[in-house]
């Protein structure tokens, strides 16, 4: 007998478009209706402020499948629609200009949306934020020789928008509120090395600094004014301030949210018939022992993955070590990263480096008691399973010996049982 259920997935995002394939590979027969705000099919986002804005890719390898790819599958793709309305008593969901429809499970894919800069002149035509395929390519449009490019924020998109207007061969001026670039993320000791980088190709920074106003003439930008009133000459600006999850229509539904859509290690809501996974998932990670939300690529595809799995039946926990990675420059020094575990602002006391970061191709570690909770490799690679596997362990309660961490020629695999 034919499976007469609806799952619906809203956000055609990566989270989504994997949600849909896992549901197909663990055999759902049933009807699959994916639905996005944009026009574009399902998309990745790492391209966007990295080989694609940096010209080295086609716009096509962006895309999570080929068209047709969505109809071979027997999966609707319903795009250029907004998700105005959940109702889980109902199951139904409302969406712009089109009936309500009905669903037997559904996943929240909708992912999250960048924050928004709140200063005189932010209107201003020249001032891009980077978080869509289409913002991507008109920015990529504005990169070019001898350009004034102005970064308001140092995070993972602020760095790697710069490494490419740099690239470009823009003027790069990169504005941060704090210290130094991505210091909650990874600390003094490797926020510095970033610094260093970026300063060694050219960027000049203004730390603990603030937008006071955008500069114009005739409605395009023109400079970025300084709380302190440094004027700065801008022909292009790119904001990258952080962003905010989508929780709306989780909220408006009564589902529970607190820092995104809360979930349980199966990615399960508050509601039984209702996912979440992605950017807007607040889940029980129980290597962990928290709640996390998780912004990063592989989170959106593996937790997609997960859902769908969820959804097709699947009791397995979702517990993957959180991951993800970074690409700046092609020339020296080019820099290429991976980093997997999770370690909260000072939630770690010592970190032990195996290599000098001076060569840029090192592994640091974050460790608390002599357990790794975190790792990252620069330009040393085929070690990530190592890491993970140490993360697991200090997770677990493990510790291990740091001297022989550090050193090189102790392999990686003999420091865990």
């Amino acid at each position: 007998m034919a499976d007469q259920r609806t799952f619906v997935i809203i956000g055609a995002s990566l989270t989504g478009a994997h949600a849909a394939e896992q549901l197909r590979s663990d055999g759902f027969t049933g009807r699959v209706v994916l639905v996005g705000s944009e026009t574009d099919r399902p998309y990745e986002r790492p391209p966007l402020s990295k080989g694609y804005l940096l010209g080295k890719e086609p716009r096509d390898k962006a895309f999570v499948h080929e068209a047709q790819w969505y109809a071979e599958h027997d999966i609707e793709l319903v795009l250029g629609v907004t998700a105005t309305g959940l109702d889980p008593k109902a199951h139904t969901v409302t969406l712009d200009n089109v009936e309500p429809l009905h669903y037997d499970k559904l996943l929240l894919a909708t992912g999250s949306r960048v924050r928004p800069l709140d200063v005189p002149g932010i209107d201003s035509s020249g001032i891009h934020y980077l978080r869509s395929i289409t913002q991507s390519e008109t920015l990529r449009e504005g990169l070019r020789e001898g350009a004034q490019v102005v970064v308001v924020g140092a995070g993972w998109i602020g760095l790697e928008t710069a490494a490419a207007a740099r690239e470009h061969g823009g003027t790069v001026t990169v504005i941060e509120q704090d210290t130094l670039p991505l210091r909650r993320v990874l600390g003094d000791e490797l926020a510095g090395y970033f610094r260093d980088v970026h300063t060694a190709h050219g960027v000049t920074f203004h730390f603990q600094a603030g937008v006071r106003e955008f500069g114009d003439s005739g409605g395009r930008v023109t400079s970025v004014v300084l709380a302190d009133g440094t004027e700065i000459a801008a022909d292009l600006v790119v904001v990258g301030v952080g962003i905010t999850p989508n929780v709306e229509l989780a909220e408006a539904a009564g589902l529970a949210v607190a820092n995104g859509v809360v979930t349980d290690e199966h990615l399960r809501t508050s509601d039984p018939d209702i996912y979440a996974a992605g950017d807007v998932a607040s889940f029980h990670h129980p290597l962990l022992g928290k709640r996390i939300r998780v912004e990063h690529w592989a989170n959106a595809r593996n937790g997609g993955r997960a859902a769908g799995a969820a959804m097709a039946g699947g009791e397995a926990v979702y517990d993957r070590v959180p991951y993800f990675f970074s690409d700046q420059y092609t020339s020296d020094p080019a820099i290429g990263m991976e980093y997997a575990g999770y370690v909260e602002p000072g939630g770690y006391d010592q970190v032990v480096f195996r290599g000098d970061p001076a060569s840029n191709e090192f592994i640091a570690f974050w460790t608390q008691s002599g357990r790794v909770l975190a790792g990252m490799n620069v330009n040393v690679w085929d070690v990530q399973d190592d890491i993970q596997s140490l993360v697991r362990h200090g997770y677990a309660g493990g510790s291990v010996d740091l001297a022989r961490l550090a050193d090189p020629a102790v392999p990686l695999p003999s420091l865990t049982p």
